[in-house]
């Protein structure tokens, strides 16, 4: 059975009404609303047919349908009038980042909540992978006699600190040093190419003083594991009570499956972590992790010089009105990647 331009219209005109109004909608309803040139009676044949090829729903025995996952992902798909954002709220946004100082994560955190005031729902952030990054300076500091700070500074404007503990005493100059020599050879790799590097491949691009490569032998692999220790990106979530407001979420138990995944930081990684590069939407059963069946997420990346370093997203029920979210997420996204490329030249 092919799905004609009337079961089409038929198909947007439920949806639209399910996202705006939470009910099942029935023939009248369409007929009345969105498409008067067809009989009730003609839409409810076409109903039958969209039922039966598994585009909409009959959620008990009232006569209207609801969208199924199915339908939903023809209407993003095709079917949805693609808008783009209000000018008010693009320049909502655009100040709302102009007046943000601060490091990295805070700006990040920024955009999470102002993320969640706008689309209504809940959202989530992933502040940028340390391991997405490139080197860009390196500081070995002495603490004292078994201690050194490692000081790393990525070019997105990451810093990380962190102690290594050697078993005897090395003097300032040589620290001074070694570092200089590691940013000669290690300026602009990955993070991630660093981590899986071979100490050996280091220690042999340093010159001969032997007194330097005893202390990059002990230096070195608490300097990596360091490094590896620091690539899981903060997660931020915001907005979660928005959802309380919805009539989806009336269940306590469907309200208490969502937000117990809002406070599980592993889970939300794995919802961030390999976010595509464009805009995308996950509906309901599309989702791999099981409390989210009943849920949509849209999600997207933000970039620096070109570089994709972390990702942001909405989690809403099915009935969530795409159109406006992706017109909002992309906005942020494009003002965040531009208000990125001046903090990080500055």
């Amino acid at each position: 059975m092919s799905l004609g331009s009337r079961k089409q219209l038929i198909l947007q005109a439920i949806i639209e009404d399910y996202i705006n109004t939470a009910e099942p909608v029935g023939s009248r309803t369409v007929s009345k609303k969105y498409l008067k040139d067809i009989s009730p009676a003609t839409i409810r044949n076409e109903m039958a047919d969209l039922e039966e090829m598994g585009y909409i729903e009959q959620p008990h025995t009232s006569a209207g349908r609801v969208p199924s996952d199915k339908g939903y992902r023809l209407y993003v798909d095709r079917l949805m009038e693609q808008k783009t954002i209000d000018w008010h709220d693009y320049e909502f946004i655009r100040k709302e980042f102009m007046d943000t100082v601060g490091e990295i994560d805070r700006l990040i955190k920024h955009a999470s909540k102002l993320l969640s005031a706008m689309t209504k729902y809940a959202s989530i952030a992933m502040a940028p992978q340390f391991k997405r990054t490139c080197l860009k300076h390196l500081q070995l500091i002495k603490v004292d006699s078994h201690n050194i700070l490692a000081v790393i500074v990525t070019d997105a404007g990451i810093i990380k600190n962190s102690v290594i503990r050697t078993d005897s005493d090395i003097e300032v100059d040589a620290l001074e040093k070694i570092s200089n020599m590691l940013n000669q050879k290690l300026i602009g790799l990955s993070i991630e190419e660093l981590v899986n590097m071979d100490i050996t491949k280091i220690n042999s691009g340093i010159n001969n003083n032997e007194d330097y490569k005893q202390v990059l032998t002990k230096v070195l692999p608490e300097l990596l594991q360091a490094l590896r220790y620091s690539e899981r990106a903060e997660i931020y979530s915001d907005g979660a009570a928005n959802l309380l407001d919805l009539p989806e979420y009336s269940d306590v138990q469907k309200a208490k499956d969502f937000f117990s995944i809002l406070d599980k930081n592993d889970i939300l990684y794995e919802i961030l972590k390999d976010v595509s590069e464009k805009t995308t939407v996950t509906i309901g059963k599309e989702n791999k992790i099981h409390q989210l069946k009943d849920c949509s997420i849209i999600t997207a990346t933000y970039s620096y010089n070109g570089k994709v370093i972390g990702s942001i997203g909405v989690l809403g029920p099915t009935r969530m009105n795409y159109s406006k979210v992706i017109s909002i997420v992309d906005c942020l996204t494009q003002n965040l990647n531009d208000i990125l490329t001046k903090i990080i030249k500055t």
